[in-house]
């Protein structure tokens, strides 16, 4: 895409998204940490089915450390990879009580020092909660930006840098929700649903998908 192609892509998500924020629940820095580290190979709605109870035994990092491996397990064992990520959860809460007094902190090498913080958890965490013009990028976001042209590559990390080199500015923060929305709901893997898709017009996928035929009405005898 050219610079004026990527604006108008952007522009026609964010009028599609206006409301666009994360769909993971949170109440704090810490809970939001948490969450993005259990979303990983689970979905949102997944680890939203898990966390209240969660919060609720354990609302911050000394309280986590006091569950224990076992318990927090035993409340998340519903979601892929449970069991690590109960012991990632209860490290990095030990982690933010020995290192960072039990706060979660705002850079990306502190971050990623913590146990199961990769760097697009990290980015999440920068983006959301600390209003970082950082730009994460999960399966959604990798599939839009390379089916689209906004960003191609073909590794994670040659998305995210191609998108951090061609998204405005103004844009970049607010990109992140925008596409991982349209990617969930709109271009998604298997079967992309072009016909509905504002940003059509500048998007460069070549094979848009039509929209399905309307079945004929059944004649009642």
């Amino acid at each position: 895409m050219t610079p004026e192609e990527i604006r108008a892509f952007l522009l026609d998500l964010a009028r599609t998204w206006p409301d666009a924020k994360t769909e993971l629940h949170y109440t704090s820095t810490f809970s939001l940490l948490v969450a993005v580290v259990l979303s990983a190979q689970a979905t949102d709605a997944s680890v939203n089915r898990v966390t209240p109870a969660l919060f609720a035994a354990a609302p911050t990092p000394q309280a986590m450390v006091a569950l224990g491996d076992e318990k927090v397990g035993e409340l998340i064992r519903t979601i892929g990879l449970w069991r690590a990520k109960a012991k990632n959860v209860v490290e990095l809460s030990r982690q933010l009580v020995a290192e960072h007094g039990g706060q979660v902190p705002s850079t990306r090498d502190a971050l990623e020092k913590l146990a199961g913080v990769g760097r697009k958890t990290a980015n999440v965490v920068l983006n959301v909660a600390f209003d970082q013009p950082t730009v994460p990028v999960d399966t959604h976001v990798f599939r839009l930006a390379n089916r689209s042209g906004l960003g191609r590559g073909k590794t994670v990390a040659a998305v995210e840098a191609a998108l951090e080199r061609r998204i405005p500015p103004d844009m970049k923060r607010d990109s992140h929700h925008w596409m991982i929305l349209h990617g969930r709901y709109v271009c998604k893997a298997r079967k992309p649903e072009c016909w509905r898709c504002a940003a059509s017009g500048p998007c460069l996928f070549p094979a848009k998908t039509p929209a399905p035929r309307a079945k004929p009405a059944r004649t009642i005898r």
